[in-house]
């Protein structure tokens, strides 16, 4: 298991649970997701970051998408692995 076609997730409810800003991270998050056999899919994000802690700017990342319902047990395990800066909270369905 591990990285599958979008299409894999056709009709079903998926949800955002990481966006990588950096190629090692991303290569992290695609380890820790493989190793727990959840299939997962990418796409290109934008996410915001702070200059300085004060000026915002625009970057893109890389989104993991898993099915909804093993959105939970992708951000546990992504917890434990100490991966927390890119870690997607929000459990609305995308």
């Amino acid at each position: 298991m591990g990285l599958v076609d979008p299409t894999t997730f056709d009709d079903k409810p998926v949800a955002m649970v990481y966006i990588a800003g950096r190629v090692s991270e991303g290569k992290r998050v695609e380890q820790v997701l493989s190793a727990h056999g959840i299939d997962y899919a990418v796409d290109i994000e934008p996410f915001e970051s702070r200059v300085l802690g004060i000026l915002p700017v625009t970057y893109e990342g890389v989104g993991f998408y898993v099915g909804a319902e093993r959105a939970d047990s992708a951000r546990q395990a992504l917890r434990a692995a100490g991966l927390l800066q890119g870690l997607v909270e929000d459990d609305a369905p995308a």
